[in-house]
């Protein structure tokens, strides 16, 4: 049996092997090779709050994870064909990336792409069915007649850059900031446990929060504006619902491709209790625009034995199988 309890940091490393991204309507990163000293970088970076004359700064590797503030920059030292850099915030936080200081030959086939959400394995955070930016819209290239600064501000509390530079001493560096979310729709943890609320504000949207782990999940509360019964489970319902929360578990992070475990389309308080074995839950609503939609959950990782109850249930097992 595979290894269920692989940490967030272990998954992206698994993930990263294969990492891909369509540059305009199609452009590729190699597979790249990564030695066993790639998860050291991952390792936690401290949080420095500060005006920008003392900003944290370090440099920034082929393959990096970014979850502070600060500055980072590439120096190559040789050529690299296929790097890529995962920013991460908290779920109430928006990400900016600033590209500054750039020296690379855009015309000798480097590049330097920010793109507005995740990339894994070919499937992308958030969906398209989520995104309010069609595809085209959430990749910008600085090779594609940009300024000599550019600042692109992600939609949600992740984003990615892909670069690949061709000679020794090509260089740039990006400027990550984090700013309030007042109204975060799509989401990923940054934690295998905690509590969150998600709240459209009647706005015609899709809204996900994905949790990279395997989850026991308490959905406390579901509210449409309007008073209900404790919903039955179905798998799926909600069929001629406008206005409907989902549960959604899988081993990719592409919303649209995961499998529903069960809908929730009338107002209730719970608790609502499940245990989800996948390597992606997601609670995604779905909202029509004519009521405030309102849902409240909390979660925590599941131990190794919960993962061998769970392998018995018919609901959760195609979470082993996929």
């Amino acid at each position: 049996m595979r290894v269920m309890e692989r940490t967030f940091r272990e998954q992206l490393c698994f993930l990263l092997l294969s990492v891909s991204v369509l540059r305009g309507g199609c452009r590729s990163l190699e597979n790249n090779e990564i030695s066993n000293e790639f998860y050291s970088l991952f390792n936690p970076e401290p949080r420095r709050d500060s005006p920008d004359a003392f900003m944290y700064r370090r440099a920034l590797r082929c393959m990096d994870m970014v979850a502070v503030e600060g500055q980072f920059t590439f120096t190559a030292e040789t050529p690299h064909l296929s790097c890529a850099t995962f920013l991460m915030a908290e779920p109430s936080e928006l990400i900016s990336v600033e590209v500054d200081r750039v020296d690379i030959d855009c015309s000798g086939g480097d590049f330097i792409t920010v793109f507005d959400g995740w990339v894994m394995k070919g499937e992308k955070f958030p969906s398209s069915q989520d995104h309010p930016l069609p595809l085209y819209e959430r990749y910008v290239d600085y090779c594609d007649g940009a300024p000599a600064r550019r600042t692109v501000r992600a939609s949600q509390n992740v984003a990615m850059v892909f670069f690949r530079v061709h000679s020794a001493g090509s260089s740039f560096t990006l400027t990550v900031r984090k700013h309030v979310n007042l109204f975060p729709c799509n989401a990923i943890s940054q934690s295998p446990e905690g509590s969150y609320t998600m709240v459209i504000p009647q706005q015609r949207r899709n809204c996900s929060f994905s949790i990279l782990y395997p989850v026991a999940i308490d959905i406390s509360e579901f509210s449409l504006g309007r008073h209900g019964s404790f919903p039955k489970r179905k798998m799926p319902g909600c069929a001629e619902s406008e206005d409907f929360v989902q549960l959604l578990g899988g081993n990719g992070i592409d919303t649209s491709k995961l499998l529903p475990i069960t809908d929730l389309c009338v107002s209730f308080t719970g608790p609502t209790h499940m245990k989800i074995a996948c390597d992606n839950t997601v609670v995604r609503m779905v909202s029509s625009g004519s009521f405030v939609s309102r849902v409240s959950f909390s979660y925590r990782a599941l131990d190794s034995q919960e993962l061998q109850t769970i392998k018995l249930n018919n609901v959760e097992d195609f979470c082993f199988n996929n």
